[in-house]
C-alpha cells in the first residue's frame, strides 16, 4: 500500500488502525486534528511498540490546502476523519456539512490531483437507517435519519461521484457499529461500562428495543487493511458488520452479566433520539466483504460477541483508563 496516511488517526478507530499498520511494518503518516496543546489524541497512549514509529501531521480536514500537503507523497488515504455523534448533530448540523462532506472532498480532490492510488472511505451503517429488511446489504435503500447519517450520505456518493467521474480508485467502507477499547463515552457500550466500572448500578440509558449488529474494533480495523489491499472493491461500498443482531437492552443486560453487576436501568430522556430519527433495526449482510476481500470478523455471534464485551470491560475497568471519562455526565 505505500506510504499510507490515516486521517481521523486520534480517534477510536483510527488509533487502533494507526498502531494495527504500524506492526504491519508499514508507513504511516497519521492526521490528527490540530489543538494548540499539541495533543495526538489516543496515539498519545500509544504502546511502546508503536510510539516514534509513525509520522504525525496536525491539521484540520476541513482546510483544502491542509488535507494537500498531508496527502502529498502517500500511496493510500485511509479517511477517517469525521464528526460521528448522532446527538450533537441535532444541535449543530452544518458543522456535519463542513467536515464530513467538505472534508471528504478536501481527501479526494487532493487524491486526484497527487495520483493516489487508493482511497478508503469510511461510511456508516446509520445510512441506512431503519432495515427495510435484514440481512442489509450494500443495494438497500439510504435513509437520512439524522442529520450526522444525511452528511454520511452526502459523503459517500460525493467519494462515488469521483470514482466515477474522476476515476479516483475509491473503496466506501460501510462499518456496522464499532465497539471496544478507547470508544466514546457517547455510544451505548462504553457509556454502560462505564456507569458499572465507577460503581453506579442503578443506570442511565436510552432506548432499549432497537436492535444492532456491533463488530470490535480488531476486526473493523482489518476490514479496513483488506479494503486497501483489494483491487476487486474499488469503486465498490462494502459493508463490514457480523451478522449478529442484538436489542440495546440484551446488550445491556449482557454487559452487566460480564461485570458481575445487578443494575437497575432508568430511561433518561436526553439520550432518546426523536422518534423518527431513531433506526430501529441494523443487521448486516457481509457477503460482499467475504467475496471480495476474503475479510470476515473473528468475533462473531453471540460468543464472539461476549469475547469483545470481555475485552472492552477489562480495558475500562483498568483505573487509568477510566479517568479519561466522565461517567456520570452524559454529552451529546
Amino acid at each position: 500500500m505505500g506510504k499510507i496516511l490515516v486521517t481521523g488517526a486520534d480517534g477510536f478507530i483510527g488509533s487502533h488502525l494507526v498502531e494495527a499498520l504500524v506492526r504491519a511494518g508499514h508507513d504511516v503518516r497519521a492526521f490528527v486534528l490540530y489543538n494548540s496543546i499539541g495533543t495526538w489524541g489516543w496515539l498519545d497512549r500509544a504502546p511502546a511498540d508503536v510510539q516514534g514509529r509513525f509520522e504525525v501531521f496536525a491539521g484540520d480536514i476541513r482546510d483544502e490546502n491542509g488535507v494537500r500537503v498531508a496527502t502529498a507523497g502517500c500511496d493510500t488515504v485511509l479517511h477517517l476523519a469525521a464528526l460521528i455523534g448522532i446527538p450533537y448533530s441535532y444541535h449543530s448540523p452544518s458543522t456535519y456539512v463542513d467536515t464530513n462532506v467538505k472534508g471528504t472532498l478536501n481527501v479526494l480532490q487532493a487524491a486526484r490531483d497527487l495520483g493516489v492510488g487508493r482511497v478508503v472511505h469510511t461510511s456508516t451503517s446509520e445510512v441506512y437507517g431503519t432495515a427495510q429488511y435484514v440481512p442489509i446489504d450494500e443495494d438497500h435503500p439510504l435513509q437520512g435519519q439524522s442529520p450526522y447519517s444525511a452528511s454520511k450520505i452526502g459523503a459517500d456518493q460525493m467519494a462515488l461521484a469521483y470514482y466515477r467521474s474522476f476515476e479516483v480508485p475509491v473503496v466506501v467502507c460501510r462499518p456496522f457499529n464499532t465497539f471496544g477499547p478507547r470508544q466514546s463515552a457517547r455510544a451505548v457500550i462504553p457509556s454502560v461500562i462505564g456507569q458499572i466500572a465507577a460503581g453506579q448500578r442503578r443506570l442511565k440509558i436510552g432506548a432499549l428495543t432497537p436492535t444492532r449488529d456491533f463488530t470490535y474494533v480488531s476486526d473493523t480495523v482489518a476490514g479496513f487493511m483488506a479494503l486497501a489491499s483489494c483491487d476487486a472493491a474499488v469503486g465498490e461500498v462494502v459493508n463490514l458488520g457480523t451478522g449478529f443482531e442484538i436489542s440495546i437492552g440484551d446488550t445491556v443486560r449482557l454487559i452487566a452479566e460480564v461485570m458481575g453487576a445487578e443494575i437497575e436501568l432508568e430511561q433518561d430522556g436526553q439520550r432518546l433520539r426523536p422518534e423518527k430519527s431513531e433506526v430501529n433495526r441494523l443487521c448486516s449482510n457481509r457477503d460482499k466483504a467475504l467475496r471480495l476481500a476474503g475479510w470476515q470478523p473473528e468475533l462473531a455471534g453471540a460468543e464472539g460477541f461476549r469475547k469483545g464485551l470481555e475485552q472492552t470491560a477489562r480495558w475500562f475497568t483498568d483505573p487509568a483508563n477510566l479517568a479519561f471519562y466522565k461517567t456520570d455526565l452524559y454529552r451529546v
